[in-house]
């Protein structure tokens, strides 16, 4: 790939939270050729323009993923696609299934065509845990995603560049519990669903970091999973509301107690770095690549309750 300075840039979901964060980091370090900011809700980028988020190399683009015309237009001349447009909102997708799919789904093959028919060298799509042995159809669209993503290697013929990259919880991002616990400790009073429940967490700036290198690193069809600590549900309620009390509602639909980045399915297929596994492709019909590396032992998987990293409570304060 190009130095990323004489690269054209377009973000699907660009005004979601690592959207933001993704251009603010971009915009303040090694700024692209051309960062164009691709979603469908106006008000949001009007208010990433006038909080100080412009600059001349930037196109703020009103578009759908469900919207393959409107996609090959905004990808014209375009060199990297990073996709993170999604509904990723566990209840919303129960109850919309079909839009669910549409944008997730659908979506995604929109992009991987609109990519390959205008000649964009790399892609990359925003996975989840969630994606692991899906209990929910969020988990389960974006299951489908990947594999779209990964095996599109075989039509674009190693002219677009396809891979993904998969990560837990965002500390702070839209429809994280943390605003959650912040807004209900004013009334001395939080929920939480189980005091077992752990997840995987990491800082929106470490996505962001974690995406960049692996738009360096990728070769087409590797997802592509950081070595990240995990928490409880009860220590993060212990780190942000100390001495509230805490009133159990149970899990909801679709969740799981404990997430897992990644099955030890596809472990049998996992090259372990020293920061990341890279979970390589079992069709790899276009010619693939094979990594470098230590592969995990057998019969184990990356599980939010079984990870040797764990943050305390005092990290967690620390954190958010």
């Amino acid at each position: 790939m190009k130095k990323f300075s004489d690269l054209a840039v377009l973000v699907t979901g660009g005004t979601g939270s690592f959207g933001r964060k993704f251009v603010e980091k971009v915009l303040h370090g090694d700024k692209p050729r051309k960062l164009i900011v691709f979603s469908r809700d106006e008000l949001k980028q009007h208010e990433m323009r006038s909080g100080g988020l412009d600059a001349d190399c930037m196109r703020y683009f009103i578009g759908d993923v469900r919207d393959r015309e409107r996609l090959h237009r905004a990808m014209k001349d375009v060199d990297v696609v990073i996709h993170a447009a999604a509904l990723k909102h566990v209840p919303a997708c129960e109850y919309n299934p079909i839009e669910a799919i549409q944008t997730n789904i659908i979506g995604a093959q929109n992009v991987i065509n609109a990519a390959i028919d205008m000649g964009v060298g790399n892609a990359l799509a925003l996975s989840t845990d969630k994606a692991v042995n899906p209990a929910n159809l969020y988990g389960a669209s974006k299951l489908c995603a990947e594999k779209l993503f990964v095996q599109s290697n075989a039509y674009s013929g190693g002219k677009t560049v396809f891979s993904c990259v998969r990560y837990g919880n965002v500390v702070g991002s839209r429809g994280s519990v943390i605003p959650l616990f912040l807004e209900q400790r004013k009334t001395g009073t939080i929920t939480i669903t189980d005091e077992r429940m752990t997840r995987f967490w990491l800082t929106l700036d470490q996505g962001v970091d974690f995406v960049l290198r692996s738009l360096e690193l990728m070769r087409g069809g590797e997802i592509f999973v950081p070595k990240i600590p995990s928490a409880s549900l009860a220590d993060l309620a212990e780190a942000m509301a100390p001495g509230c009390k805490k009133v159990i509602t149970g899990i909801r639909p679709g969740e799981k107690l404990h997430e897992c980045l990644l099955s030890e399915d596809e472990a049998r297929h996992t090259v372990e770095l020293h920061d990341m596994f890279v979970i390589e492709p079992e069709d790899e019909s276009w010619g693939f690549r094979r990594w470098k590396g230590s592969k995990p032992k057998e019969h184990w998987q990356y599980s939010s309750d079984t990870n040797t990293q764990r943050l305390t409570v005092e990290q967690l304060r620390a954190l958010v």
